[in-house]
């Protein structure tokens, strides 16, 4: 299985989420669950890819049809539960970015 989000050919936008977590879980794995679930079924939703290490820094960027796509998921209520409870309980510090992706490359496994 592949950890590399299956996207078409640009444009389509990317929100990059890098955060330091907290020490303990106190419910996030079960809301990063929730929230992967509910953003695939989100009309516009491309993929994701996320990795985090040993300290707890992770990286999230979750890939968007459009700039209404990412902005309709920004609304979302579960998802502003979420975002409130990241701040309140989860996160030292977070970063969220938008690009727009004009253009991709693959290496040789994604060729």
């Amino acid at each position: 299985m592949s950890r590399f989000a299956p996207l078409p050919e640009p444009p389509y936008y990317a929100v990059i989420f890098t955060a330091q977590r907290k020490g303990a879980d106190a419910g996030y794995g079960a809301m990063a669950d929730k929230m992967a679930e509910l953003a695939a079924s989100q009309p516009g939703y491309l993929g994701v890819e996320t990795t985090r290490d040993e300290g707890g820094l992770g990286i999230t960027v979750s890939y968007w049809q459009d700039e209404a796509a990412l902005k309709n998921w920004k609304q979302v209520s579960e998802h502003l539960f979420a975002q409130k409870m990241g701040r309140e309980k989860w996160y030292d510090h977070y970063t969220l970015r938008v690009a727009k992706v004009e253009r991709h490359y693959d290496g040789p496994e994604g060729r």
